[in-house]
């Protein structure tokens, strides 16, 4: 059984504080956006909320996933993880809405989701008067079209404020300490490039799963509706289920480090091709110098060498990011 996600009410479009966008834990923001003109649009009706997107739309092509009718929502993979039950496609966007149109009585229907699609190339105009005031923030802004979807639990590293603008979802949080219970997929080979869980959030099977069970006591949920937002912090895992015929989100994501920081993924792959399988006492030592050098790093850790002479281990700058990320490219090339 998941706890309730901590909400917050009475915030508008300017009113996100520094506090509220650097949290570490989730938080729903109920009604943060209930004037905008697309949440009012699809509160008069679909078909309203359909129109006032087809206004915006200047016929940029969309990558979308259609998925069957048996997999009653569930953007996953086939039965031996060797691919995955859904189709991608691109296509124009009106063709996406006009398929939710049509199909909107079916249930289940064949699905159909627009995931992660800029919103100043396709939709040019609509951030005018649908938008959020995130300060300084370099943020990304995505909109997320579809009818009755399930997106598996995955993580991502960029913070996250996510806003219902159409149809109504359900959210499922977990911290990032439950990666161990949620019994994860492939890292290499995945849906949409994010490792999602395994499990069926919906139907989870606790005999194949069994520590799953630990996750749930750990698990935050709430349902959104229109206008309705949610902070998710960078690296908890999140479960989405889109719950109404016709559905639309818009997020921003950014990041808090600076553009020149890869991301840490490069790293956990170069540790599987340099670590991971190396000799049980190797990985001990190998566990301590990262626990030195970067779990643990503060002003000690090179406070006994010249700071002309630190290298990597003074404070990482763009000029000194470009040059290690040159001697890396020349190691791995060797």
């Amino acid at each position: 059984m998941s706890d309730a996600i901590r909400e917050v009410g009475g915030l508008g479009p300017d009113d996100l504080t520094d506090e509220i966008l650097g949290a570490t834990t989730p938080l729903v923001l109920r009604g943060l956006a209930s004037g905008w003109p697309m949440v009012r649009a699809a509160l008069e009706s679909d078909r309203a909320g359909s129109d006032y997107l087809r206004r915006h739309y200047q016929g940029a092509t969309v990558g979308a996933m259609l998925g069957p009718p048996e997999a009653d929502g569930r953007f996953f993979y086939n039965g031996d993880l060797s691919g995955f039950n859904f189709q991608p496609v691109h296509v124009k966007l009106t063709g996406v809405l006009d398929e939710i149109e049509a199909k909107r009585h079916l249930n289940p229907a064949p699905t159909v989701y627009v995931g992660s699609t800029t919103i100043d190339t396709c939709l040019p105009g609509f951030r005018r008067h649908n938008d959020l005031n995130l300060g300084q923030r370099d943020a990304l802004a995505s909109i997320w079209i579809g009818n009755r979807t399930r997106i598996a639990a995955h993580y991502d590293l960029p913070d996250n404020l996510a806003v219902v603008a159409a149809g109504h979802r359900r959210f499922t949080l977990l911290p990032p300490n439950q990666l161990k219970n949620l019994y994860v997929g492939p890292v290499d080979f995945t849906p949409a490039g994010q490792a999602i869980s395994l499990v069926d959030f919906l139907n989870p099977d606790l005999e194949r799963h069994p520590r799953f069970a630990e996750a749930l006591a750990h698990a935050q949920s709430a349902v959104l509706g229109p206008g309705d937002a949610l902070f998710i912090p960078s690296m908890w895992w999140h479960h989405i289920e889109a719950l109404d015929a016709f559905n639309v989100l818009v997020n921003y994501w950014w990041r808090q480090s600076p553009d020149y920081m890869d991301t840490p993924t490069n790293a956990l792959m170069a540790a599987f091709l340099t670590m991971r399988d190396l000799p049980p006492a190797q990985r001990k030592a190998w566990q301590e110098i990262f626990r030195h050098y970067i779990f643990e790093a503060d002003e000690q850790t090179a406070a006994h060498i010249p700071p002309h002479a630190r290298g990597v281990l003074a404070p990482l700058t763009e000029d000194g990011a470009r040059a290690l990320r040159a001697h890396l490219l020349k190691r791995f090339n060797r």
